[in-house]
């Protein structure tokens, strides 16, 4: 420690210090290191053996004799050992004896530090640069766009194409990752044009980069337009076509993509899988996932930590929450990403007491700090579970600042359903008025649907004439407030509400659903006349009508937006996709089997009602999720507590 001390001492001596003194200060550095064992002096050997402190003492021992090779090795151990002080020790060094270094050793120092995440440093280094070539340019621009300060990437972009240094392949893959919003993009595609100018389009690298770059702006079929003109694809390229469409939602086309690429020779990697992954959750594919899940152990792919809450995302969307949970008590690191996407499964699925349990959990082990997302899943779990006073009291907790967690907007929201939904509505209502955000539609609608299912029809006609000017394209707000007037007995308001939506022309999105069947996604849309065996399916479902009448089931024709006699509401209700899905499912199944349906919308009460005789009259039982969260049917009873 005292050797390295006087090298310290030596570097930040000022730089033009008496000759004398810097003569006393080698002296006392040699007879010091007479002291040490025996050694070599050259610094190749040092470095090869990994004696960087060595090195650095040797360093300094022969002061101005050090040139090219051996700032070079001492650059590359410290580079290759992340060592910011021992680089800053040689570069001080370079300063000291008034090397000028030249452009590579000035580049391995911008690399060094900005591996090291010195930015500062790597910046000084460069602006003092007499001369620079591309890679220095590049390895700059690297350093800002890896540390995601892409601004500051794009600006040093274009004063390289100022000074007239031709970029290349490396630039450009480098610069287009920091292409990110509005501006950036526009720039990014301005960049393409230079890249198709140069001819670099076709570049493996540029390639992935540029359909990355379109991807993550949602331009999916630009990001296919470069994915299929690469002549050659590596794992990168068709990880980022993958994912770009999982992240859009687009989970038909990846699965689609996915297995083409497959059946090409596409080598996959644990990035690959968790895209893929992300895609299944969306379609529910609980059979495309355990393949996945199969074929990652068979292939022995490395477990790290992305890839493990993938698959407990996974199963837990899929419905399976044995699975996703023993994925997670096997977890040897759990990130909090790990611990949310669990806690998220158990909010879902309506399971309250779990969601507190597994916080409690995690609260007990004290390893991983919870975030906002966390509180976010143990409020909504609480809700959905009614599990009021636990709720209530979490908020608490966050308003008094003891995780250091700042309530936003979705944790008011969270509260505000929770309140709803235990018919404590004006509290909700004073809750709106007071919290420090302007409320969401998102926040409202939920306050609406608790005014409709517990008849307080004052707080619902604000809030339902609030929501009309809000979102006046959203069909349900429409239909939530015209069934609140029905119940009031408000005829007049109920027509005034369907004639409000047919002026302002307000479409429904078209119900969606979809069931898996021997690793076959079959879809339905809403009186779908598409399916192979449509015929058959109408056929069932007008026999499951007659047969659930039998049984007491009143379709509940509130739920249809057109203004038409009674028998054509009901045939609208029976075209309802769910229902569908379910009757394709019965006929499609053995005796006893689980039908488990994914919906892309809000299920309405009629569906609701009618997979609760599904499971009553068939014993079956019946799971489906609807965009908020899942209703596990059994015996004519739904998990959500007919409140969702």
């Amino acid at each position: 420690m005292k050797l390295l001390s006087y090298i310290d001492l030596f570097l930040h001596y000022p730089k033009h210090a008496n000759a004398s003194i810097l003569n006393q200060f080698t002296r006392q550095l040699t007879t010091l290191s007479s002291f040490l064992p025996t050694k070599p002096t050259n610094l190749n050997v040092l470095c090869t053996k990994g004696q960087l402190q060595r090195a650095l003492l040797e360093m300094a021992i022969q002061g101005p004799e050090i040139k090219f090779d051996g700032y070079n090795m001492l650059l590359n151990e410290c580079v290759n050992k992340r060592a910011v002080r021992e680089g800053q020790r040689v570069h001080a060094h370079m300063i000291k004896t008034c090397y000028l270094p030249p452009v590579y050793l000035s580049t391995r120092l911008i690399i060094l530090y900005t591996k090291c995440e010195c930015l500062g440093c790597a910046r000084h280094v460069f602006d003092e640069m007499r001369e620079r070539n591309v890679v220095s340019w590049t390895a700059m621009i690297s350093g800002y766009s890896q540390r995601g300060f892409a601004s500051e990437a794009l600006h040093l972009f274009v004063q390289m194409l100022r000074s007239d240094t031709e970029p290349n392949e490396f630039t450009f893959a480098t610069v287009l990752s920091s292409c990110t919003g509005v501006s950036g993009f526009e720039l990014g595609r301005q960049i393409h044009s230079h890249i198709f100018k140069r001819n670099y389009e076709n570049h493996i690298f540029v390639g992935s980069s540029l359909l990355d770059m379109y991807a993550k702006a949602g331009r999916i079929h630009e990001a296919r337009g470069v994915f299929e003109c690469l002549p050659e694809r590596d794992v990168v390229s068709c990880t980022a076509i993958i994912s770009g469409y999982a992240q859009l939602g687009l989970d038909e086309e990846a699965l689609g993509l996915f297995c083409r690429l497959q059946r090409e020779g596409m080598s996959s990697n644990y990035v690959t899988y968790a895209s893929l992954l992300t895609a299944l959750s969306g379609l529910a594919a609980l059979d495309h996932g355990k393949q996945v899940h199969s074929h990652v152990l068979r292939c022995e792919l490395p477990f790290y930590v992305v890839l493990q809450n993938s698959l407990i995302d996974m199963y837990s969307k899929c419905g399976n929450l044995n699975y996703a949970r023993k994925i997670f008590n096997n977890m040897p690191v759990r990130t909090v990403i790990s611990w949310n996407a669990m806690l998220v499964g158990y909010s879902k699925h309506g399971k309250g007491v779990e969601v507190v349990k597994l916080f409690k959990l995690m609260r007990e082990e004290n390893k991983v700090k919870p975030d906002s997302v966390t509180f976010l899943a143990v409020l909504s779990g609480c809700s959905h579970g009614g599990l009021e006073d636990e709720g209530l009291e979490m908020f608490d907790e966050m308003m008094n600042g003891g995780d250091g967690i700042e309530a936003g907007i979705e944790h008011y929201g969270c509260v505000i359903d929770l309140l709803g939904r235990a018919g404590r509505v004006e509290e909700a209502f004073a809750l709106i008025k007071k919290m420090p955000f302007e409320p969401t539609a998102a926040i409202w609608g939920s306050l609406l649907g608790a005014c409709r299912v517990h008849s307080n029809t004052n707080i619902g006609e604000f809030v339902g004439c609030r929501l009309l000017e809000i979102e006046p394209e959203n069909a349900g707000n429409y239909v939530i407030l015209s069934n609140l007037y029905a119940s009031a007995g408000r005829w007049e308001d109920v027509r005034n509400v369907r004639e409000l939506m047919m002026e302002k022309a307000v479409i429904k999105e078209p119900g969606r659903s979809w069931i898996e069947l021997d690793q076959t996604i079959h879809t339905f849309y809403a009186s779908d006349r598409s399916h192979p065996r449509r015929e058959e399916v109408f056929l069932k479902a007008r026999e499951l009508l007659v047969k659930f009448k039998e049984s007491g089931y009143v379709p509940d024709q509130s739920c249809v937006l057109y203004d038409v006699d009674e028998e054509q509401k009901e045939k609208i209700l029976l075209g309802h996709s769910e229902k569908l899905a379910l009757a394709f499912g019965l006929i499609s199944t053995s005796e006893g089997v689980p039908l488990r349906v994914i919906k892309n919308l809000r299920i309405c009460v009629d569906c609701h009602n009618f997979a609760k005789f599904v499971s009553k009259v068939y014993g079956r039982q019946v799971s489906i999720r609807d965009k908020n969260r899942f209703h596990h049917v059994a015996g004519g009873i739904c998990s959500c507590g007919d409140y969702w």
